[in-house]
Formats: C-alpha cells, structure tokens, sequence
C-alpha cells in the first residue's frame, strides 16, 4: 500500500529545535507516555516531496488533508462538504451548467494562506494552468485536460468551461478524496517557468487547519496550528507524522508510547494492535483495493492467457486468511459495498488445473527445470515489493508456492517505500514500470472513475495507469462513465468496465481492504471516515 515510516528520540530535538511548545510527556490511564496538545502519527511510508501535485502517495495526502487548499473535505457519510468553496456545485443548483460543460466555483471570502496572504480565484486559475502546463511533473491531468476556457468574473468566482460533460468534477478538482492537485499559491510560485523543483514541494505553504513547520527528512514532518485558519485555531497545537521502518515498529512504538495514532495499519496487525491495553482500534470498509499488478508491456505479460493463468493459480481466500488475517472483501469490484456505484461481483475461484491448461494451449512449454518458456521468454518473473510490509512479504511468499506448480517462478526485489512509490520523473519503481509483478493498494473515490488507472492515454508520466493496460473498448467505457452525471447509470457502466478488467487482467483484486485505525485512548475526538480519515480534526486534541 501507500505506507509510513520513523524514528524517535532524535525526533524530540529537532521538533524543540523548531517549536517553542513544551515537549514534556505525561502518563495516561498508566499505559501511554503523551505529549499534551501533540499528536504523534506513525507511518512505515517514507516520502519523496510534500507537495501532492508531483508526490502520489497516502502519506502525502494524508498530510494535505490537513495542511493544503482543497475546494471540499468529506464528511462521516463520505459526503462532499465545502471547504474552499460556499456551496459544491451540481446541476440542481445552477453550479453545473445546462448542458453539463461548465462548472462554477463561488469561493469563500476572508481565506488566508498560512503564510498570512489572501486567497482568491487568482490562485485557483494559477493552479489550473500550472496542472495543465506540459513543463510541470504532475501525476495526471485526466480531467483537467478536458477545461478549454476559465473565466474569472470576480475575485471569488472561477468558472471552467470543459469539452464534454465530467462526473468526476468532484474530486479531481481540488477535492481531498484520492490522489488529487491542491490549490498553489500565486504569490509563491507564480513567477517560475515550471514548479518542479520548487523549495515550495519541501514546505508547502496551504489553507489546511495546521501548517508545515520542519520536514527532517527520512524521520518525520512537523505541522503547527494554523493561525490563519478560516474556521479557528484547531485543539491541537502540533502533529509530528512520523515515518517509521516497518509495521512491526509501528506496532512496537503503539505499544511503548512513542506514537499516539496509526491511521490505515496493515490488515495482518489488526490483531496485535487490538490488543494493546489502553488503545482503540476499529475497522471499517474503506476505498482501498489490495491488488497484484501485472506490467503488461512486458514480455512474459503480455498474453491474456498468461495473466488469466497466473490469476487462477492465486488462493485469494487464503491469502486474505494467511497474511491479513481474514480481514477484507473478496470480490472482483474495485468499490467498497457503500460506494453509490457498487454493483455485487463474486470472486472468481482458484482453478490450478484449468490455469495449466490455458498455458498449454498458449504454446508455453516447460524447461528442464520445470520453468515455462515460449521464444526464448522465461516465466521467471522480477516481483518488485517495498520494504517495511511483513504481512505483503507473507502474501507474496504463499504465491511463490501457488505459481510453482504453473512452471512460474520469480525473484522478489525489495525497494525503499519513497523510491517504490516515487515519481515517474524521479526514476520511481512502480510509475517507471521497472518490474514485472507488483503488489501494493491503492485508494479511489465513490465516483467510479477508473481512467486514471487504465485508460490508454494514462500511461506514466501521464497518470497512474502503471500497469500499461489499453483497450479501446474499455476506454470508450471509461469515457462514459466520465460523462455521466446520473449515478444510477453510472453504476451500470462502472459494472461494465469491472468485466472488462476481470476479462483482460492487467491486475488481480485480491481484496477491499478494511480501513484499520489504532490510537492511545488520550486521544479525544477522533473519528476517520473511510475516504479521507483526517478531514475533520478540528475538535481533536491530547
């Protein structure tokens, strides 16, 4: 998944070297060491940058949840909710046009940075242009790309005008939900050719309810109340998000106090987390799918008959049992059950028998040493996995042995979280489609919006589609399912694309994860939801 990682008592001299605020801790209900008024977040995903239009990873997201300039948050019933904006647009109020192709932003007035400078919708038409500016390495433009005209009536109306209709308006336009642009100050970062490398991506300035003070590379980041918050100061007077080795660490640092709150803890360390004495841990259904990855553009990958074998040689009940414990939802659809665009779709069921058979008659033949082979291509595969994850690590050696008796083998290459996770720029694993096989989760939105993963054109630097999937039919899909503002018939061609990646498998679901929180019971007024777990942490304190 999008992981975390940390460090600690070096931690507590660099945020005092930074902060004024006291660092004395207290006991709690005799179990856990605090610090009044500082949240502690343990994370085992390390980071390449803090600013979420070039860095695609949960950990930065979740930081910008809290710091950045977003149009909406979400509520608990995962509800669009106005943050930046007065009221969220749609076609009954007038915010969508008539014919679907404008949208009209009415933006707060009396909004500061965190700097102390004023926002207004010269920033957001900034921001827009700077997204579809070519020179700048951001993770997609899928969406913006369709804006052909901004208007700027006043200094608190934007109003886009777009080729064709887009359902996915929300998020992808500054929405907190998923891997989505924030709004960039002009005053900052309006005068470069290109926002790349930025001292601004190190320590963006935002609009969130806390403010960056310190990144200390490799170990944490240290946010502060934002004075100049539009709703009030927040109860807490500073976060420190650490980012942590391994989810072993994490469980250990729980344990001993070290950290207060592990937002989205690895499904295999529900148990061990549970069991710790003074804490809460729930679970909930989340926007998560665990998957396994296939790089189609390569050799090995690039038949249907090879992925569909691989696939049927997978245990996905056993794998949820073995290596996350049970937790999570074993089916082909990528939404949770309280998405509006669910449609119920079963999990197809290991065949091992009719995987070897599809292999024969595909033409791959079994070397001396039992490895299948055609023209000179080996099925011995490069399985790229980050470090820090046991439970994946458990995951990946029980496919090991289902794939042996296919005549499949692979070597496991272990990578560094901000390196696995890092930018198609910056030479990453995953966006420079250096592997074969993956395994990793990644987070949607209730939209249904699948382009980004697999549309064609989505290919990185492009966007996220890592996979390299394309398919002319399911990208006319995909182009509808964008274009559809009523859910009832998006939900139909949401189905429809779910066939089309069950039938073509450039990657294999092997479950909706369960969204897993655990935090010391200091911790007052917590409450994530299941797309964006720190949108409202207004009333939260320690």
């Amino acid at each position: 998944m999008l992981s975390h990682r940390i460090c600690g008592r070096i931690l507590a001299a660099a945020v005092a070297a930074t902060c004024a605020l006291p660092l004395a801790s207290v006991r709690v209900d005799g179990q856990t060491s605090i610090v009044p008024h500082v949240l502690r977040i343990g994370d085992t995903q390390d980071i390449q940058g803090l600013n979420p239009l070039i860095i695609s990873s949960t950990s930065v997201h979740e930081m910008a949840q809290l710091t950045m300039a977003k149009f909406v948050r979400y509520d608990h019933d995962d509800k669009p909710v106005p943050e930046l904006l007065t009221v969220v647009p749609t076609l009954a109020n007038g915010g969508i046009g008539p014919d679907g192709r404008t949208i009209t932003w009415h933006l707060r007035k009396g909004v500061k940075w965190s700097d102390g400078a004023p926002f207004d919708a010269d920033d957001v038409v900034f921001t827009t242009n700077a997204i579809n500016n070519p020179k700048n390495n951001v993770i997609g433009r899928d969406g913006w790309d369709l804006i052909t005209k901004i208007d700027e009536p006043d200094k608190f109306t934007v109003r886009f005008h777009l080729k064709k209709k887009y359902s996915a308006y929300l998020p992808t336009f500054f929405g907190t939900a998923g891997a989505n642009p924030c709004v960039l100050p002009k005053h900052l970062l309006g005068a470069l050719p290109d926002i790349n490398t930025a001292p601004y991506n190190a320590l963006p300035v935002g609009i969130g309810p806390f403010r960056y003070v310190k990144w200390n590379r490799g170990d944490s980041v240290v946010m502060e109340a934002n004075p100049y918050y539009f709703r009030g100061k927040p109860k807490l007077e500073r976060i420190v998000y650490k980012f942590v080795p391994d989810r072993n660490t994490v469980t250990s640092q729980m344990k001993t106090g070290e950290i207060d709150l592990a937002p989205l803890v690895g499904q295999g360390f529900y148990e061990q987390m549970k069991a710790i004495p003074g804490h809460t841990t729930i679970r909930m259904p989340g926007y998560y799918w665990s998957h396994i990855d296939f790089n189609v553009t390569r050799p090995a990958l690039r038949e249907v008959a090879v992925r569909r074998a691989l696939k049927l040689a997978i245990d996905r009940p056993l794998l949820v049992q073995k290596a996350f414990h049970g937790l999570g939802f074993l089916t082909e659809q990528l939404q949770p059950p309280k998405s509006p665009v669910y449609t119920a779709y079963p999990s197809e069921k290991p065949d091992i028998a009719k995987a070897n058979a599809l292999l024969d008659a595909a033409g791959w033949v079994r070397g001396t040493d039992g490895i299948r082979a055609k023209g000179g291509v080996r099925l011995d595969l490069d399985y790229a996995v980050y470090t820090g994850a046991p439970d994946i690590d458990v995951q990946n050696e029980l496919i090991r042995a289902m794939w042996k008796p296919l005549g499949v083998s692979f070597t496991i290459k272990k990578y560094a979280p901000a390196f696995f996770f890092g930018a198609f720029a910056d030479g990453g694993i995953i966006y420079g489609g250096k592997y074969d096989v993956t395994a990793f989760a990644y987070g949607l939105d209730p939209n249904g919006d699948y382009s980004n993963f697999f549309e064609c054109n989505q290919a990185p630097p492009n966007g996220q589609n890592s996979v390299h999937y394309c398919d002319k039919a399911t990208d006319a899909l995909l182009e509808a399912v964008k274009a559809e503002y009523d859910v009832s018939k998006r939900r139909s061609l949401v189905a429809q694309v779910t066939k089309k990646i069950v039938r073509d498998v450039p990657m294999v679901t092997v479950s909706l994860r369960e969204n897993i929180f655990t935090w010391t019971n200091a911790l007052k007024g917590f409450a994530p939801n299941a797309i964006t777990p720190f949108d409202d942490m207004m009333l939260v304190d320690i």
